[in-house]
């Protein structure tokens, strides 16, 4: 589980500090320019590329994303995206290192259904320990379960990415109790990957305690640079996360008050409601009790 401060809030991925939280894919977008545009309004230091999909030097002759978004300007986070089995995964990681100089860093992805995206968690174990072994510095997808988020840690992977909801959909977080539970589990940085559509839905990643969010379909809809500028804001909720807030219970301290045969009962949140009561009321009636909500 993080420990950062607001006075400090940065977080670390295979010894790298970065200061903005929101990491950006290079998909759905138009052309390279709009990419570069986009990526640079939302102020992220890490972008994702599809290694399968987008030309990082395999391809001679085409537009190269690295001439818009060079390394020494952000840390590109190759990714696995479009790999179903574990062996083609490894060998898509392999080749982004070789065209990348020896980058080690990659983002693993084993798809186990076309239509959710949903991860392939076997393979995606299998997969993750040959890169650890293989020296790959491995942030890896996987889904909200926390016995699998903490196996893929102790593993070696460097960062857990859970889903939020499936890939694309938008959706927001799910299932916050499963992402909260990872969080405070970690020891790794965990990013919230796939299925956060909106600004809120990342500061309600960030009040979880996520380190990070990535996002890349919605960056990539209508208007991608103002989406950019809008989700770099939605991180700011991130010192909510790392203070803590009033956590939600099922029972509730109320204040019990009495005034001309009525008890009025103050809870929590301010507000007030009045139930008359039968025969006399004690002088001593002000006082606290526990009342469970029904």
């Amino acid at each position: 589980m993080s420990t950062q401060t607001p006075a400090s809030d940065t977080f670390s991925v295979a010894g790298r500090e970065f200061s903005s939280r929101l990491l950006v894919g290079t998909g759905k977008y138009k052309d390279t320019e709009e990419t570069r545009q986009a990526t640079e309004a939302s102020g992220a230091e890490i972008v994702t590329i599809a290694v399968r999909r987008t030309n990082i030097g395999q391809t001679a002759g085409e537009p190269n994303i690295l001439d818009v978004l060079p390394p020494n300007r952000f840390t590109i986070l190759p990714n696995t995206a479009g790999c179903y089995d574990a062996k083609t995964a490894v060998r898509t990681c392999r080749l982004a290192r070789e065209l990348l100089d020896g980058h080690n860093l990659c983002k693993l992805e084993v798809l186990g259904d076309e239509k959710t995206l949903f991860p392939d968690v076997i393979a995606t174990i299998e997969a993750a320990e040959e890169l650890v072994r293989d020296g790959f510095d491995v942030m890896v997808y996987t889904n909200d379960d926390p016995i699998m988020a903490k196996r893929l840690e102790e593993i070696g992977c460097v960062a857990v990415m859970p889903l939020a909801a499936p890939i694309g959909s938008g959706l927001g977080i799910r299932n916050r109790l499963n992402i909260l539970t990872i969080v405070e589990n970690a020891k790794v940085p965990i990013l919230v990957d796939a299925g956060v559509g909106t600004a809120s839905d990342a500061a309600v990643a960030m009040e979880l305690g996520c380190d990070g969010v990535l996002m890349n379909g919605h960056c990539g809809g209508q208007e991608p640079c103002a989406h950019g500028q809008c989700h770099a804001q939605g991180h700011r909720g991130r010192p909510r996360g790392i203070l803590g807030r009033a956590y939600a219970r099922q029972a509730v301290r109320l204040s019990v008050l009495t005034l001309r045969g009525h008890v009025l009962l103050s809870g929590g949140s301010g507000r007030s409601s009045a139930a008359t009561v039968a025969g006399p009321v004690e002088p001593d009636a002000r006082r606290s009790q526990a009342m469970t909500l029904r």
